[in-house]
C-alpha cells in the first residue's frame, strides 16, 4: 500500500524542504504550498490524506485557514496538524479550537516527525473505518 499524501502548507523555504526530505524518506508523497491561499487551492484539489499546517503564514494565517478548510465538505475528515514554533502557553490549545487535530512543535525532531506524522495517520484511518 502506498503511503499517504500529505500537504505542508508553510512559507519558509528551509522548513518545507527540510520537512519534505524527512517525510519522503519514510515513503510519503510532500505537497507543498508556501501561503494560505496556495494551501487552501491545493487541499481542495489535491485531497491530501493529511495536512501540515504552519500557523504564522503571511496573509491568511494558519487558524484562520484551519477554520476555513473545516467549513469546506471535502476537507472535514482531513487531519490538519500544527506545525509550529508558537510554543508559549496556549498556542497548543489555540490551534485545537481553531480546528486542528494536532500540534507538533518546530523545531522537528527528525526522527520524531515521521512517528507523529503516521500516529496521526493511524488515529485519522482509525475514526473514519479505513485499515491500514
Amino acid at each position: 500500500m502506498a503511503k499517504a499524501r500529505i500537504l505542508y502548507i508553510e512559507d519558509n523555504l528551509a522548513n518545507r524542504e527540510l520537512v519534505k526530505r524527512i517525510l519522503e524518506i519514510e515513503g510519503y508523497e510532500v505537497l507543498e504550498a508556501e501561503d494560505g491561499y496556495a494551501g487552501y487551492e491545493a487541499a481542495v484539489s489535491l485531497q491530501p490524506d493529511l495536512i501540515l499546517m504552519d500557523i504564522n503564514l503571511p496573509e491568511i494565517d494558519g487558524l484562520t485557514l484551519t477554520a476555513r478548510l473545516r467549513q469546506h465538505q471535502q476537507l472535514r475528515d482531513i487531519p490538519i496538524i500544527a506545525l509550529t514554533a508558537n510554543v508559549m502557553k496556549g498556542d497548543r490549545e489555540k490551534t485545537l479550537a481553531a480546528g486542528c487535530d494536532g500540534y507538533i512543535r518546530k523545531p522537528v525532531d527528525v526522527d520524531e516527525l515521521p512517528i507523529q506524522v503516521e500516529r496521526f495517520l493511524k488515529l485519522s484511518r482509525e475514526r473514519r473505518g479505513i485499515e491500514g
